[in-house]
Order: C-alpha cells, then sequence, then structure tokens
C-alpha cells in the first residue's frame, strides 16, 4: 500500500467522525484533528481503533499523544507498518 492509498484509507475514517458542521472537503494533511476538524476526544479514540482495524497495527498512548494531525497518523501508521 502507498502513501496515497493510506491517506484515502485514514480518510474514509476520518470522514466517519466529522461532526455536521465540517465538510469532508475541509479535510487536508495539515487539519488538526480537534482545533480545526471539531472532532472530540470521544470520537477521536474511536478513529485510533479503526486506524489500528484497517491497517492492523497497534497502537500506544504515546502514538495517540502525538497524533494531532492527519499528517501526524499518517507518519505513526508508516512508522508502526514498518515495524511490522
Amino acid at each position: 500500500m502507498n502513501t496515497e492509498e493510506r491517506y484515502k484509507k485514514l480518510l474514509e475514517i476520518v470522514k466517519l467522525y466529522l461532526p455536521e458542521d465540517v465538510s469532508e472537503d475541509a479535510i487536508s494533511e495539515e487539519s488538526h484533528f480537534i482545533d480545526e476538524l471539531n472532532i472530540n476526544s470521544a470520537n477521536l479514540v474511536d478513529i485510533v481503533l479503526d486506524v489500528e482495524d484497517a491497517f492492523d497495527i497497534m497502537l500506544e498512548n504515546d502514538d495517540m499523544d502525538q497524533m494531532a494531525t492527519v499528517h501526524d497518523a499518517l507518519v505513526i501508521i508508516d512508522k508502526k507498518l514498518l515495524e511490522k
């Protein structure tokens, strides 16, 4: 799976948790999950769980703490996939 495929897969997950007042067009690699996309912390946990399932990886608490933006999530996913 290349970078573009991982990005699209992540976007599909994130779109599920966007509040009604945020368009999926607002999502970019630089988007901050909480500040820009208005995703609450409970939904952020759901995103993490979905990412683990979708990419067959395990995220640690430190990983979750570092996952502020879509780009951060991609970096962590890439790192975890390389560790497999």
